[in-house]
């Protein structure tokens, strides 16, 4: 794991905005398309409203999250929205979003038809994820209803998960397909989530600590 500290957030999330850039202006040299898949939450809308502004071929650019609340886009809660508002604007109004949710009641009523178009755009050049001070990430929750077939080796490119805490269901990019990323980025910020990042790091099994999964490959950006 490398663990990249800062001075001050927004120094930050500058930064990790014009890595990005770079990395994706790199794999568009080496290939005609490039996934960017990006979380939901407060956290990375910062590094949104830079990386937007970002002098790059986004015409060329797949753009998606790692996970969805199973909510329309007229919802508050809804990642998709923070998507169209902060990121997929200026520069990057030209990339390409694949969704992570359809019209239906459930996620399983859908996964079939969205799962098609994430796996013909893998694998991933570009992973930005956050953590929660429960060690999960994406929506790999500990003690949600499908922890072990999210983490296993042969889990499909995305589940339906279900957790203690969460007012609705979700859809979450699996272990293979998150692992399976050129280049991971996970951003924190604060004690308590340097905190829970000790733990992960300590932890024995995926199944305490979900984001373990990535730390031997993963860049973490860390500001208080």
């Amino acid at each position: 794991m490398s663990l990249t500290e800062y001075p001050a957030r927004d120094t930050m999330m500058a930064a990790l905005a014009n890595v990005m850039a770079d990395q994706l202006r790199a794999a568009l040299a080496e290939n005609n398309r490039a996934l960017l898949v990006v979380p939901g939450g407060t956290t990375p809308g910062p590094v949104f409203d830079q990386l937007c502004k970002a002098d790059l071929d986004w015409a060329r650019v797949d753009v998606m999250l790692s996970d969805e609340r199973w909510v329309p886009e007229s919802s508050d809660r809804s990642n998709t929205r923070l998507l169209r508002e902060r990121l997929l604007v200026e520069n990057a109004a030209a990339a390409t979003l694949l969704p992570l949710y359809a019209d239906s009641d459930r996620p399983e009523d859908a996964l079939d038809a969205l799962a098609g178009a994430v796996d013909a755009a893998l694998p991933i050049d570009v992973l930005l994820l956050g953590m929660g001070a429960d060690m999960h990430t994406a929506s790999i929750f500990p003690e949600a209803d499908l922890l072990a077939e999210a983490l296993a080796e042969d889990a499909p490119t995305l589940l339906p998960m279900r957790a203690p805490g969460a007012p609705e269901p979700r859809i979450t990019l699996t272990a293979p397909a998150l692992t399976s990323a050129r280049h991971i980025h996970i951003v924190i910020t604060g004690a308590e989530k340097r905190a829970a990042l000790a733990r992960a790091e300590a932890a024995t099994s995926a199944v305490e600590a979900p984001v373990s999964i990535l730390l031997q490959d993963a860049t973490i950006h860390w500001a208080d």
